[in-house]
Order: C-alpha cells, then structure tokens, then sequence
C-alpha cells in the first residue's frame, strides 16, 4: 500500500481541509488500484508500439492528458 502521508498531501492540494484516517487509508487504495490499471493499459500501449518500456506519452495517453 503506498505511505498515506503523501496520499494526505493530495487531498490537502486538492483543497481537503479535513480528511480522517480511514479516508486517507481508502484514498490511498483506491489511488494504488488506479495506478496500476493506468500501469497495465501503458504496457499494452507500449507492446502495440512493439516496445517494451513504458513512456512518458503512453501515461498520458492512457489517462487521457493527450
């Protein structure tokens, strides 16, 4: 699981003046489950470039900053 003090540090940027332990803890799952999908259709962007490293632009693409 990632560490929940950077997990807090995005809901306070994100404008959270409040947040309890068992959110932090949530966020932080949900934000790992997320990770690794985005993680995942990166590689299959990558494999359908016949590349096996991940950039920066596959990122992007799957999560539709493009």
């Amino acid at each position: 699981m990632l560490p929940l003090a950077p997990i807090e540090r995005i809901a306070r940027k994100a404008g959270v003046e409040r947040i309890s332990a068992d959110a932090v803890k949530e966020l932080a799952k949900v934000v790992e489950e997320l990770g690794c999908e985005l993680a995942l259709e990166a590689a299959q962007v990558a494999r359908h470039a016949k590349r096996k490293t991940i950039l920066v632009e596959d990122i992007k693409f799957v999560a539709g900053k493009t």
